[in-house]
């Protein structure tokens, strides 16, 4: 039997929470998991805020930077592509490596790439610095959502800290498009990407709760499926550029035939890569199931 956890100062909110693991201390604190939670409800707050939080400041950023029409596209493109695209390997590093270590490797790279973002003078390195964001925040999210999983037990508690951190993410997506317009207006479009310095390093400062990794599994044991994750995100990019040339272009134009191959034979190499895989990123057996597919294909039909 999996022992009882009674938190002390006489808070009653978890007294009856069971730790799916035996008891974790840093030093003599014990690990308190509504702390752990505000945690990572935090950090997956910052992540989805940032996809929406500069749209209000794309204007005031193309005429700083000087960027072209579609090239201010890939701000908020770039960072939502790479998150996306590279969420599968984060969490297969988050395996390999330790959840803790990448939550927190993810985290300081996020900073930093913020810290880019906003002293940037070009709108190269503005793009490159949401690219890196997006890379960042790859390594963030699944590391996070493995530590909730692994902090609370499977059933009513795990679902309520399930609950909390999609709602947390659903309030980063609402709360971008207003702290965007206030930061843009009252201070610098730069502002929309300094305000993760603060969160981030304070997010780095209450690390200590979170359980110690147990220790490195290595790439002996889990394969990080490089290729696989690299031709999907590649393949997807691809995608995206195809149909953002083709608003201006035509899909007759070069510019926008090419992209879209090249996006084909991506795509068409990670299915073959992830077919012939030990350990796929993504198994075959849930593309071909009924939720996955309808999801998918919704997810498509907003996109566009």
């Amino acid at each position: 039997m999996k022992p009882q956890v009674q938190v002390p100062t006489g808070s009653t909110e978890f007294s009856d929470l069971q730790w799916p693991t035996k008891t974790l201390v840093v030093g003599a604190t014990r690990h308190r998991p509504n702390l752990i939670l505000a945690l990572l409800c935090a950090a997956q707050f910052m992540l989805i805020l940032d996809i929406a939080i500069v749209n209000v400041a794309l204007p005031s950023m193309q005429r700083a930077l000087g960027l072209s029409a579609q090239n201010i596209q890939w701000v908020v493109g770039g960072y939502a592509l790479t998150f996306g695209g590279f969420l599968m390997l984060g969490g297969r590093l988050a395996d390999a490596i330790g959840r803790r270590r990448m939550f927190l490797t993810g985290l300081v790279l996020f900073v930093g790439a913020s810290m880019l973002g906003g002293f940037s003078q070009s709108g190269g390195t503005l793009i490159a610095a949401r690219v890196i964001q997006g890379f960042a925040g790859a390594l963030v999210s699944p590391a996070a959502l493995s530590l909730l999983t692994t902090t609370f037990k499977e059933g009513r508690e795990r679902n309520r800290a399930l609950g909390m951190w999609s709602a947390m993410a659903a309030g980063g997506a609402s709360a971008g498009l207003i702290l965007g317009g206030l930061l843009t207006q009252e201070l610098s479009w730069r502002f929309t990407l300094f305000v993760n310095v603060p969160l981030g390093l304070a997010a780095v400062l209450l690390s200590p709760v979170l359980p110690a990794d147990a220790g490195r599994r290595g790439a002996s044991t889990v394969s990080l499926d490089i290729p696989g994750a690299t031709s999907l995100t590649g393949g997807v990019i691809a995608l995206a550029y195809g149909v953002t040339e083709a608003t201006g272009r035509g899909f007759a134009s070069r510019n926008v035939l090419i992209p879209l191959a090249f996006s084909a034979a991506l795509l068409v190499a990670f299915l073959v890569i992830e077919k012939r895989s030990g350990q796929p990123l993504v198994p075959g057996r849930m593309l071909r199931l009924r939720p996955v597919l309808a999801g998918n294909s919704v997810a498509a039909l907003v996109s566009v």
